[in-house]
């Protein structure tokens, strides 16, 4: 059974009914709505009050974003079943789920904080069919936190007066509560405030025109003189500079399920309108070529939701003697999403023409995949925390017990008290115990390049112009991720079951891009003689293996055609 979404044969992994009925739903709302309605709001920029209006009449943010004790029964931050829902909402459209995800963000600081009254106040606006945003980057600044500019002066009466403006936040315009990221003026503190987008001190400026999700709202708000109680501050100091960055952990990671719900839905578009058009006398999907691009794009699809259903797992099971999640995180939202761009554009070069008419929803696509790793945190940045683990990673091994798949119903309260910073201070077991076993070709290909990685950072570590140079380390980087991103889902293989020729495939693109990152490696920097031959070494070949290919194709790609259609 394949791990793709179906709305057409859709059977949610909730293991209870309340959560299966808000996927169920949810996908119900959609189709009927249909692709023609949801392309003729997204071309007039139309605001979604369908989908909220469905969204409080079955009390589905409410069940799916409160913590259990503060909503009503059956309400749980349970990652699982919020990570699902943003798969599905985007698959209609990024827009959706746009709304969903600037909720979750804006919704961190508050749980995370220590105000009980402002907590059961969201929970009831929640039932209410509040959405919610979260006030963080600035116009000149971006979310450069040190140099945020939002400053509270002391007012009458242990009052105080908010002044500054905000930039290119979600749901600027409806949010119930906007969770605005400022500082003391006096003091120099951090500290998290709600803010009422009706209060006559909050001024809207203006919607941010976007080529994508277009019919989201990014706004651009101000705040005038904004009184602020002691109601209304979620926290200071400390833990308002560890809300801001546990928000986006808890916020950021959903971009990889996104990246997943839009591959997914062109996948089928692009795969039916290839099998039914003819093109001298043969159907498009009989070419070979056509085929490879339809087999490795399955192939990576495949890769991206094993890695993300993994990486929840640690998230999910996290503590603070477990925090593995603090490097695959930024690998969610940075490798699965950039490889949602890979797929589409591969896709891309299957439909041609096609894939640009407005009436389908690819065109929607092409515009949204590259907004998800751009927009909602740069590939860079991501990178550059993932280098700090490289060194734990490879050389200091501490010994966990195996995760589970945790598919399981369940509160999950760490996410609103995770210890943070001390990267650098997170271990993990040995790299090599998910190879063990496994005697698939490009799997054994790919672990050779991985021991030869280990031997670079060994015998010929970068020396220290090399660590200076960012882009030096952002591109080793990029090796590193890639090693970890092939631990997660080989891991994951085993838990699903996946067929020895689909592993051989996901392997054989793996072995290709850590053999094109060495070579971009060799070709732009500097590097010792020691170095050089060992990036050279790395220049795989993958086993191609025709026979394992074409079985893929036959067994696995074909039969999906016609399997959905809007």
């Amino acid at each position: 059974m394949s791990l793709l979404l179906n709305p057409q044969s859709y059977n949610s992994p909730q293991k209870d009914l309340p959560s299966k009925e808000i996927m169920e739903k949810t996908i119900h709302f959609f189709e009927d709505k249909g692709l023609a309605s949801i392309k003729e709001d997204d071309q007039a920029s139309r605001w979604y009050t369908d989908f909220l209006k469905f969204v409080k009449e079955h009390q589905i943010f409410a069940t799916l974003l409160t913590p259990k004790g503060y909503g009503a029964e059956g309400s749980r931050f349970d990652l699982s079943r919020v990570c699902e829902f943003n798969e599905i909402s985007a698959f209609y459209s990024l827009s959706y789920q746009y709304a969903y995800q600037v909720t979750i963000l804006g919704l961190g600081p508050i749980w995370m904080g220590d105000n009980e009254k402002a907590k059961h106040l969201t929970a009831q606006k929640l039932i209410e069919g509040g959405i919610f945003a979260f006030g963080l980057s600035e116009k000149t600044h971006g979310a450069d936190l040190y140099s945020n500019e939002m400053a509270l002066t002391p007012g009458k009466e242990g009052q105080y007066l908010a002044n500054g403006g905000k930039y290119y936040i979600g749901n600027a315009n409806k949010a119930a509560l906007v969770s605005t990221f400022g500082r003391y003026q006096d003091t120099k503190e951090y500290v998290f405030f709600t803010v009422d987008t009706q209060h006559r001190n909050f001024k809207l400026n203006k919607k941010i025109s976007t080529s994508g999700v277009r019919a989201a709202y990014v706004g651009d708000y101000e705040l005038i003189d904004y009184p602020v109680t002691t109601d209304t501050i979620l926290s200071s100091g400390t833990l308002a500079w560890d809300s801001s960055l546990s928000s986006v952990n808890i916020g950021k990671f959903q971009l990889g399920f996104a990246s997943i719900g839009i591959c997914t839905h062109a996948y089928y578009e692009a795969l039916n309108h290839a099998a039914h058009r003819e093109l001298y006398g043969k159907k498009v999907t009989d070419f070979p070529h056509i085929q490879k691009i339809f087999t490795e794009s399955y192939a990576r699809l495949i890769a991206m939701k094993l890695y993300a259903l993994r990486s929840l797992d640690y998230f999910r099971s996290a503590s603070d003697e477990d925090r593995r999640y603090l490097l695959f995180n930024p690998i969610q939202k940075m490798k699965v999403t950039t490889q949602g761009m890979k797929i589409i554009e591969m896709l891309l070069d299957a439909i041609a023409a096609k894939g640009f008419e407005q009436d389908t929803y690819f065109e929607t696509a092409i515009r949204d995949i590259g907004m998800i790793p751009r927009l909602e945190g740069t590939t860079h940045v991501n990178i550059a925390l993932v280098i700090k683990f490289i060194q734990n990673y490879f050389f200091n091994p501490k010994e966990y017990p195996v995760i589970p798949q945790r598919d399981d119903p369940a509160d999950d309260s760490y996410l609103f008290r995770q210890k943070a910073g001390k990267l650098a201070s997170v271990r993990f077991p040995d790299y090599r115990l998910p190879y063990e076993g496994i005697q698939v070709p490009n799997v054994l290909l790919f672990f050779q390049q991985v021991e030869l990685f280990r031997s670079f950072l060994e015998q010929t570590a970068p020396n220290q112009e090399q660590v200076k140079n960012i882009d030096y380390m952002l591109a080793l980087g990029e090796m590193f991720t890639l090693i970890v991103y092939a631990q997660l889902i080989l891991e994951n293989s085993k838990i699903h079951s996946l067929s020895s020729a689909l592993l051989d495939e996901i392997f054989n693109f793996l072995v290709r891009d850590f053999a094109q990152y060495a070579l971009c490696q060799i070709s732009n920097y500097q590097s010792s003689a020691g170095q050089e031959d060992l990036l050279r070494a790395m220049l795989k070949k993958p086993s191609l293996n025709p026979t394992v290919t074409q079985a893929l194709w036959e067994t696995e790609v074909k039969p999906l055609v016609d399997s959905y259609r809007t």
